[in-house]
């Protein structure tokens, strides 16, 4: 193995492996530093103040605090309270019944949350009391809450999209646009996991509630009203041409804080922690964004990227080939990396060899993504299993485990995706062209 590369590895791990309570984001600069101060002969220093400066003067990257700030307001008002009581009158007859208010109330929060940690925090806070009162087993309610989260990524308006797009400089809207039928097969690849679950083990699940009349359904379903004028409101702005991701963000925002005032849900304590959480997150996220982009800077001197795009292509692997070895390399890091840097790690070392090899990027972008949701319920690193793990008090063995089906139903997306590429590409060449 090449001594640069071989010692940015192990850089790389023993930074963020072994390094404790290290920050994510130092860690990968410490990375970068010693790539740059070994393996080349630039300065570190000057680099590291100007892709410092780069990597967060990005006007496509406002939108990252502002879409986090708008699901902190949901996430501590009534909103996300009622949009449970709106769906559970419909979901009597279907097999799984009130579990598919998990997957369906994820994925309507997450088409105004963005953040998949979020969306399962949300809705497990709402859902997990409700249904384990109603006898319902605790595997299926953490399992499909830990599967059903990680639409918080795929269903636009998305924080990883978002750092995809800055990243590789692809179209953000055309990302997000690319984000909604995968999303909305996702959805119903969950609900389908839930209802065999339902199928196979149909003691595990309560006897319905008596019948519903479809007047009071209706009546329970204008709490859902709020919550649907906020999502046509924001992707309506961006996917007419009206607003950019970014003046759509900012319109979320506003109209969550109106929202939650008319709701009577919106009180200074709420306001202010919702700012405060906003702004922890989006520093922490500016912070990893820093130190990756200064490592993938430095990983560009050693030649590395290069070396590997070239490696790539001369080993004349064919597509199927190649994405396999990608999901391969995204698993291993999910295991012990974040989603945001698990991407700017790799954008750098990936993108040159998936041009190389006539991949399109906006449909690596989604592929990339689901990948990303996989990591989101891989242990030891899985964020969405440690907000469950609070929320539920079990292990996080028992959650990983509960959501397998889920992690199995991911991987059998991105087989469907890779298989039918239109399914990503079709609708941002309909609504956009090529």
């Amino acid at each position: 193995m090449d001594p640069a590369i071989a010692g940015i590895f192990i850089a790389v791990f023993v930074l963020l492996i072994l390094g404790g309570g290290l920050w994510i984001g130092v860690a990968l600069a410490a990375a970068g530093y010693v790539a740059m101060e070994f393996f080349t002969s630039r300065p570190p220093g000057l680099l590291f103040g100007t892709t410092l400066w780069g990597s967060n003067n990005s006007w496509s990257l406002t939108a990252l605090p502002l879409f986090i700030w708008m699901g902190e307001i949901l996430f501590r008002t009534r909103l996300a309270e009622d949009m449970f009581k709106g769906l559970a009158p419909w979901v009597q007859r279907i097999p799984g019944r009130l579990l598919h208010t998990n997957v369906v109330g994820c994925a309507i929060f997450a088409a105004i949350s963005g953040s998949s940690a979020a969306t399962a925090a949300t809705i497990a806070k709402m859902t997990i009391p409700e249904l384990r009162q109603r006898g319902y087993s605790d595997y299926m309610i953490v399992g499909s809450l830990a599967g059903s989260g990680t639409l918080g990524l795929l269903i636009p308006p998305s924080i990883m999209m978002i750092v995809y797009g800055v990243a590789a400089q692809i179209s953000i809207g055309r990302l997000f646009i690319a984000g909604v039928v995968p999303g909305i097969m996702l959805m119903v690849m969950f609900s389908c996991i839930v209802g065999g679950y339902a199928l196979m083990r149909p003691k595990r699940i309560p006897h319905r509630d008596p019948h519903i009349p479809l007047t009071t359904k209706l009546w329970e379903s204008r709490r859902l009203i709020p919550i649907m004028v906020l999502i046509i409101a924001v992707l309506g702005c961006i996917y007419g041409g009206i607003a950019t991701p970014t003046e759509a963000a900012a319109i979320g925002v506003t109209g969550a804080l109106v929202l939650a005032l008319i709701g009577g849900g919106l009180t200074f304590d709420s306001f202010w922690t919702s700012i405060v959480a906003a702004t922890r997150t989006s520093a922490m996220i500016g912070l990893i964004l820093s130190g990756a982009a200064f490592l993938s800077t430095a990983m560009g001197f050693t030649g590395l990227p290069n070396d590997l795009a070239a490696w790539i292509v001369n080993m004349d692997l064919p597509q199927p080939m190649l994405l396999l070895a990608m999901v391969l390399i995204f698993l291993t890091m999910g295991c012990f990396i974040d989603g945001i840097s698990m991407i700017l790690l790799t954008t750098s070392v990936l993108l040159p060899a998936v041009q190389a090899a006539g991949i399109d990027l906006l449909w690596f972008g989604i592929f990339v993504v689901l990948l990303v949701e996989i990591a989101q319920i891989t242990p030891p690193v899985g964020f969405n299993l440690y907000v469950l793990q609070s929320l539920a008090n079990r292990s996080i063995g028992f959650i990983a485990l509960a959501a397998l089906p889920f992690f199995i139903g991911l991987l059998a997306a991105i087989v469907v995706i890779s298989l039918f590429p239109e399914v990503v590409l079709w609708l941002p060449s309909q609504m956009l062209g090529r």
